[in-house]
């Protein structure tokens, strides 16, 4: 790659594309070129981040009169396969929001051609938070004996702020905050034990909306570890924990810190690791604070000028759809169904 800023399409110019532009700035290794979106006021409310960047309304416009090295996709999931495709057909390396795509065998093609060509990475930004990339360190160094079981409590306001936008709408956003948000969490199951899962019974509620709203998820994994997750999208307040519980002992994250439990005691889990010493302070992170000390774009950029190794391969983006859907259909068969 060349040593000049990396240049960039944007696609989708919703709240992820104002995030990501944020982003590029912050890291100052590459820079906004281009916008796209159908709605002329999304392109315009970027313009104060990217006031030199083109505004296009048309998808067709945007490749065809934009020179760029890489593109960040965050338009609606139903689209993803087209623009991905598309994009990486023009050269253009890309980063593209979750889900990855909304059937599996566009799944597969993605996964097949990303063997050549441009970069394509998946935008989960919690493999790139170091609370997490410790903690998969420390579950997955053996010190702490074999994971036996896993818990996550995942809540947030979610209903109230999607009405009326694409993430109610199922042909769009298949499996409601389960689907949409719930994905990073259950990305980090996988990713943090590195077990692949097996089967899962889930009760999934729409809560008056078009698309699940809460579920609660009864799933297992390799190796005969139980995964218990818990999704409620009509939060009043934003929470996410994870309890891994090992043989000896338990490695907990509340409030961005991991915690050991051992004894009937818990501790802050001591790192010695200065890359790590923000990341587990005594005062709580914020969601802002963790994106400073690793995202996804920044991850990509290293990716590209740097040959570090990929943070979320496509690859990643199949067991997270696979189990999706696998608890979207126990929701409506009141059964226990297989993780294809």
């Amino acid at each position: 790659m060349p040593n000049s800023l990396i240049r960039f399409a944007i696609l989708g110019c919703g709240r992820m594309g104002r995030m990501h532009i944020e982003r590029l700035r912050t890291d100052g290794r590459g820079q906004a070129v281009a916008l796209f979106d159908t709605q002329s006021e999304a392109v315009e409310s970027l313009r104060e981040l990217a006031p030199d960047a083109r505004g296009f309304t048309s998808f067709d416009d945007l490749l065809n009169q934009t020179e760029a090295d890489a593109a960040i996709i965050g338009t609606p999931t139903s689209l993803h396969f087209d623009h991905i495709r598309a994009c990486r057909a023009r050269g253009w390396h890309v980063l593209c929001e979750k889900p990855l795509a909304d059937r599996r065998e566009h799944l597969l093609t993605l996964i097949d051609e990303s063997r050549s060509g441009p970069v394509l990475s998946v935008a989960y930004q919690r493999r790139s938070w170091p609370v997490y990339r410790v903690l998969r360190d420390e579950l997955q160094s053996g010190r702490w004996g074999a994971v036996r079981a896993v818990t996550s409590i995942n809540s947030e306001r979610w209903q109230q702020t999607m009405g009326g936008t694409w993430r109610d709408d199922p042909a769009i956003n298949l499996g409601g905050f389960l689907g949409d948000a719930g994905s990073h969490k259950i990305d980090l199951a996988f990713f943090l034990t590195g077990l692949r899962p097996l089967d899962v019974f889930a009760r999934n509620q729409t809560c008056g909306s078009r698309v699940e709203i809460n579920s609660s998820l009864s799933a297992r994994l390799e190796q005969d570890v139980l995964l218990t997750m818990h999704f409620t999208g009509h939060a009043q307040t934003f929470r996410e924990d994870f309890h891994f519980h090992c043989e000896h002992a338990d490695l907990l994250v509340r409030d961005w810190q991991i915690w050991l439990g051992r004894n009937n005691t818990l501790e802050p889990l001591s790192v010695t690791d200065p890359r790590w010493r923000a990341a587990m302070g005594v005062s709580p992170l914020t969601h802002p604070e963790l994106d400073l000390l690793g995202n996804p774009v920044s991850g990509f950029l290293d990716q590209l000028l740097l040959d570090a190794p990929p943070i979320a391969p496509p690859e990643c983006a199949l067991p997270v759809f696979d189990f999706t859907q696998a608890a979207l259909r126990s929701g409506r068969s009141g059964a226990v169904e297989a993780v294809a």
